[in-house]
């Protein structure tokens, strides 16, 4: 269970690490990017689900679109999935399995669905000295849903926290969503003023390496780090190709795969407030989808096809 696990890797966390990590020419073998491997199974015998842990340390790259889209897949592929939302003010992610839920029993619709689950309140009097109480909420969340699902998504805020940073230690698979823009690299990585030399880690990049080492030392397996860019352009622009050759020379160093994401559609701004994903239109009535919701769900395909989740097959 995860528990031993988890105050392991807080343990270990205590520790510290240098502020100044450098990149070596290629990952450490133990770190590099690797696809899942078969072995833990479902709630019915397994010791542990599948943690996916979507981070990303600056806003607006859409964290929340790609949670809902991945869990609702997954739970109309018959999976069990639970959900917790780490962004404690916002909250993005639980106002879109909020909506969802109002909206079904509205109409009489039932439809395969992730469970959102809230982290637990902690009295500060059971806080034990050197003890962190968000880690004592985010464990006991863990603990809580772990043995019932499948998977669980974890969904980080736009921003740098401890409940981010343990999360992180945490996952089996991380998603980070990113624009397809050197605004947002700068998150990952510092270029030169071309756009065509990597200078060094950026602050996103050190937390994920931290991250990795913390699973080392806790025993536990490498983190399969998929960054998914959102919002490419249709049109193979310099800044488009600059984007790809410095996104895949990072990806040597520091070991994660990339993935296509979704482009910029209206669709997603208009399926929030019911709740709705791509998967939900035809069951909800509509007929003859346009030729953008259309590529709008290929898009989902081929990123669940992408992140090679254990024990899933496509079937949409």
């Amino acid at each position: 269970m995860w528990g031993g696990f988890f105050f392991a890797l807080v343990a270990a966390q205590k520790t510290g690490f240098p502020r100044e990590l450098r990149f070596p020419s290629c990952a450490p073998p133990h770190i590099v990017a690797t696809t899942p491997q078969d072995g833990d199974e479902g709630p019915k015998g397994q010791s542990m689900a599948h943690i996916i842990v979507v981070g990303n340390e600056k806003g607006g790259a859409g964290k929340s679109t790609v949670s809902m889209h991945v869990a609702t897949a997954l739970a109309r592929m018959g999976k069990t999935v639970a959900c917790l939302d780490l962004d404690l003010r916002q909250k993005t992610l639980g106002r879109y399995t909020s909506n969802r839920a109002t909206f079904l029993k509205k109409e009489g619709i039932d439809l395969p669905s992730p469970q959102y689950h809230e982290l637990p309140e902690i009295d500060a009097a059971d806080v034990k000295q050197g003890e962190n109480i968000y880690d004592l909420r985010l464990s006991a969340a863990i603990a809580a849903v772990e043995s019932k699902s499948d998977f669980i998504l974890i969904d980080c805020p736009g921003s740098h926290t401890r409940l981010s940073q343990v999360a992180h230690s945490l996952a089996d698979t991380l998603i980070t969503p990113l624009n397809d823009s050197f605004i947002d690299f700068d998150l990952l990585a510092h270029v030169d003023s071309d756009g065509t030399r990597i200078l060094g880690p950026s602050v996103y990049s050190e937390m994920v390496w931290q991250a990795r080492q913390l699973r080392a030392q806790a025993g536990l397996s490498p983190i399969d780090w998929i960054v998914v860019r959102n919002r490419m352009g249709a049109q193979n622009m310099v800044n488009k190709k600059k984007m790809q050759a410095a996104i895949e020379m990072l990806a040597k160093r520091i070991g994660f795969r990339t993935a296509s994401g979704f482009n910029e559609r209206v669709i997603f701004r208009e399926l929030f407030p019911r709740g709705l994903t791509l998967l939900d239109l035809r069951d909800i009535g509509v007929k003859g989808m346009n030729i953008s919701n259309v590529a709008a769900r290929n898009e989902l395909r081929e990123l669940i096809k992408a992140l090679n989740l254990p024990d899933v097959e496509i079937n949409f």
